[in-house]
C-alpha cells in the first residue's frame, strides 16, 4: 500500500498513467477514463478478495452499478503517474453495498476525484436483482470488516 494523504485507512489500490489516448480537446484526462479506472480498481479488488468472473460465472451473481456519485476535484495530465485507492464501506448483506473511490496524484500528494459507487447484486442469468450469494458476503465481508475495524 502506498504511503499517500488517503482519506481512509488502508486503502486497496491500483495505479496508472496519463497516457494520450485519455487526454481529450481540454488537454487533461477524460473524465470517462476516471470512470473506467474506478470500474478497473474494483475489478482488481474484487479479485484479490477470491471473487472474479470465474466466481460470478459460478455462482450466477454478479455486482452491477446502480448508481455513481463522482466529485472531480482537478485535472490530471498526460504523463501523470496517478493510484487509485478503494473501500467497501457500506453493506445490506442482501442486494447493496457501497464502494468508496478516491484518486491521488502522488507527484503532489493531491486528491482528483472522491467518488461513491452503489453496487446491486443481480442474477447474471436474468440481470434481475437477486440476493448476495453467501460467498459474496464472505468475501467482500473480509474487506467490510477490515474497513469497519479503523
Amino acid at each position: 500500500m502506498l504511503s499517500l494523504p488517503w482519506d481512509w485507512p488502508q486503502p486497496f489500490t491500483a495505479c496508472y498513467s496519463a497516457q494520450p489516448e485519455h487526454i481529450d480537446e481540454l488537454r487533461h484526462v477524460n473524465n470517462a477514463v476516471y470512470v473506467q479506472w474506478m470500474e478497473d480498481c474494483a475489478w482488481q479488488h474484487s479479485i484479490s478478495l477470491g471473487l472474479g468472473l470465474q466466481a460470478f460465472s459460478e455462482l450466477d451473481r454478479s455486482m452491477a452499478v446502480l448508481r455513481h456519485e463522482i466529485d472531480y476535484l482537478a485535472s490530471a495530465l498526460q504523463g501523470d503517474a496517478l493510484c487509485m485507492g478503494t473501500w467497501l464501506v457500506k453493506t445490506d448483506s442482501r442486494l447493496k453495498m457501497d464502494r468508496l473511490f478516491q484518486l491521488v496524484r502522488p507527484a503532489d500528494g493531491l486528491t482528483l476525484l472522491r467518488a461513491r459507487t452503489t453496487f446491486v447484486c443481480v442474477q447474471l442469468s436474468t440481470g434481475k436483482p437477486r440476493r448476495m450469494p453467501d460467498a459474496f458476503i464472505e468475501g467482500y465481508g473480509r474487506a467490510w470488516r477490515d474497513f469497519g475495524a479503523n
